[in-house]
């Protein structure tokens, strides 16, 4: 009982430690360079976007715990379903190192291919866990608003297209 807990915990707080990293590292750059880019105005504010990735990422974390514990821990059956999770997850924490690196073009096919991962993840856990599926539904629409935020931010700063230049 005790290491089911341990384990609930652990794949609850795993997402989190890829969004913390990537906000550590890009915390100075924010306000310096992504302030000044031409955004939308339905851009959401910089206040709503950690708010946002913690419950983002505690849904996440908890769905994929459920999915493992469906399938029996780390067994055969796992292996597509948590890959799929693994590498959408991976993609999801590059995203900020390649926006922080003023490189929208890479951060634009990042979450391109993010949001591929994302479907074929919820697809994937659908069959196994229903409500582990659902939990990544307000993910994929999160995915879906930054999609369509990095496309219009690529877009309307033509000068930031090529990566950082000093």
């Amino acid at each position: 009982q005790g290491r089911m807990w341990a384990y609930t915990v652990g794949f609850t707080v795993l997402p989190h430690v890829g969004g913390f990293l990537g906000w550590f590292i890009n915390r100075k750059e924010i306000p310096v360079w992504y302030e000044k880019l031409k955004k939308p105005s339905w851009s959401p504010s910089r206040k709503i976007f950690p708010v946002a990735w913690t419950v983002l990422y505690t849904g996440m974390g908890y769905a994929s715990y459920l999915i493992w514990n469906d399938l029996g821990g780390c067994s055969s059956k796992a292996t597509v379903p948590l890959g799929l999770y693994g590498a959408q997850l991976a993609l999801n924490w590059a995203w900020p190192f390649f926006f922080g690196a003023r490189n929208l073009k890479m951060a634009l096919i990042d979450i391109l291919c993010l949001d591929c991962l994302a479907i074929g993840t919820i697809c994937s856990w659908y069959r196994i866990n229903k409500i582990a599926a659902l939990l990544l539904v307000p993910y994929l629409g999160w995915l879906a608003m930054a999609t369509c935020l990095t496309i219009r931010i690529w877009k309307d700063n033509p000068e930031q297209k090529t990566g950082k230049s000093e």
